[in-house]
């Protein structure tokens, strides 16, 4: 009889089983998973290209511009200034004697006596005596003494700003009123012509007397004789400009008006002046145009976005930093802690944040403080401000995590408190913590957008958006200047929407429940 076959089948313990590319299965790790979700959402796509497109413009924009952020540029534009001012004296002027009484009350006195046509007077117990020389000039003596001589005329120098001394002045006057050639003083002989100019010894005019007087609006600027003679001219015409060549053969034109409050005629000059080239229109140098200041407005955008994202990114770590430490302690002792330390966040969540950072504004306004140091102060007052909310959250979590079997674990193995908190509890709060961090990026560039904008933020020569559209407090760049503050308020209005649709995704890719 054949042996029955054994058919039953054979455990063999070395055979090798491989798995076909269809039926492996695909494990990925949290933060994959994380990734894939965030992915998947194309808001959140977008919000973050354009996030990575700020960064760019700001900080790498910033490196490859050709200008900085402070340079300022110039243009050449045609003025009219204040050049001068003529006056056809109609008062009696003094010139009073050295070392000689002669005070306002006396002068005071002079005058009444001339209305009256007397020719002495008494002032303060002493009797001084008139005598005249012509119609607009006149001598004031006191005990057979001249201590002072009043006239229209005023004596002016032909080559220099410098006024003359009393002895010089009463020659020339005297001279000039009698109608004299010449006359001497101090030594040395003057000699008078028939237009009232005087020369010195050598033959060049040295002075002039006149009843116009001109003056210069510059401390600095000398007027020739020949320019004095000039505008004198185009008065007497009643010219409304005239042309002057000076010695140096520039020709300028000097437009004449009369004041009539004042009683005398302005003298304005178009001159060719370097001015700073403020709200210059876009072109092919300034793709933007510049602002007020002359400076290149794309770079002051380049680098607002690097100060505004460098302050934003400062005070949610500074928030995060103490919200999490105060709210880990609370959350994981609990109890009278808990109540302790969430009685100190309704203190700090009661403190008005904008009132005291108006206040420390002003005070480093009156201070003075250097613009870095004040940008440095800003980070921290807006940092100590609002770490409140972040430490509710952190405690919430924290209380509903302790209660967990891993925590009893930790407690098992003698895990020491801090390592409990630090190493098991906050790495588990961490997605709520990073939603709540990207969305309160957002909040922190708008406050100090906000506060940049009304004076008390960054300060110049550093940039950010808040300063530069803080020059559309002028109605006049707002409606005429769009390239001034609509690029700002657009990259400021797109960084933060992107901000907070990040923020978005991160919350929706970090939740368990979400479908895949």
């Amino acid at each position: 009889m054949a042996k029955k076959e054994n058919t039953a089948p054979v455990n063999n313990n070395d055979t090798e089983y491989s798995l076909n590319d269809d039926r492996r299965v695909r494990v990925l790790s949290p933060g994959m998973l994380v990734a894939k979700r965030f992915l998947r959402n194309r808001l959140a796509v977008t919000g973050m290209i354009i996030l990575i497109a700020m960064f760019i413009f700001s900080f790498i924009g910033g490196l490859i511009s050709p200008y900085k952020q402070d340079q300022k540029f110039y243009r050449t534009d045609v003025q009219i200034k204040d050049y001068a001012g003529v006056i056809f004296n109609q008062e009696f002027r003094y010139t009073v004697a050295d070392k000689e009484v002669y005070d306002g009350l006396a002068q005071a006195n002079t005058v009444l006596a001339l209305q009256r046509n007397e020719t002495s007077f008494e002032s303060d117990g002493t009797n001084f005596t008139i005598e005249k020389i012509d119609d607009i000039t006149y001598t004031i003596s006191a005990d057979g003494k001249v201590v002072a001589i009043t006239s229209k005329d005023v004596v002016s120098s032909s080559t220099s700003n410098d006024y003359f001394d009393f002895d010089f002045t009463y020659a020339a006057l005297m001279a000039t009123a009698n109608g004299e050639k010449s006359f001497e003083c101090e030594g040395k002989t003057y000699t008078v012509d028939k237009d009232n100019s005087i020369f010195d010894e050598s033959g060049e005019e040295y002075a002039y007397v006149s009843q116009y007087i001109v003056r210069a609006v510059m401390g600095d600027v000398f007027l020739s004789r020949d320019f004095k003679n000039k505008l004198i001219d185009a008065v007497e015409a009643k010219e409304k400009s005239f042309v002057y060549t000076d010695e140096e053969g520039n020709e300028a034109e000097y437009i004449l008006s009369f004041d009539a409050s004042k009683n005398q005629w302005d003298i304005k000059q178009e001159t060719d002046t370097t001015i700073f080239d403020t709200y210059s229109r876009p072109s092919k140098k300034h793709w933007l145009g510049t602002d007020r200041n002359g400076m290149d407005m794309l770079t002051r955008l380049m680098y607002g976005g690097r100060v505004s994202l460098i302050i934003g990114f400062i005070v949610v770590f500074i928030e995060s930093f103490i919200g999490v430490i105060f709210g880990g302690i609370s959350g994981y002792f609990g109890g009278k802690v808990d109540n302790l330390m969430m009685r100190i966040v309704d203190v700090f969540y009661c403190i008005p944040s904008m009132p005291i950072i108006i206040i420390i504004g002003a005070a480093m306004d009156a201070a003075n403080l250097d613009a870095s140091k004040r940008m440095l102060m800003l980070m921290i007052v807006l940092g100590l401000t609002g770490w409140p909310g972040i430490a509710r959250l952190v405690r919430g979590q924290i209380l509903s995590l302790r209660e967990q079997e891993f925590m009893t674990a930790t407690e098992a193995c003698g895990i020491s408190i801090p390592r409990r908190i630090f190493k098991h509890l906050v790495p588990n709060v961490m997605p709520q913590l990073i939603v709540s961090m990207t969305m309160g990026l957002g909040t922190t560039i708008i406050i100090e957008a906000t506060l940049s904008f009304l004076g008390l933020g960054v300060r110049f020569p550093f940039a950010s958006w808040g300063n530069i559209i803080n020059d559309v407090n002028n109605v006049f760049v707002l409606t005429h200047y769009w390239n001034i503050w609509i690029p700002a308020g657009v990259l400021l209005l797109l960084t933060v929407l992107a901000f907070n649709i990040v923020g978005d995704g991160l919350r929706d890719a970090f939740d368990p429940k979400m479908k895949r």
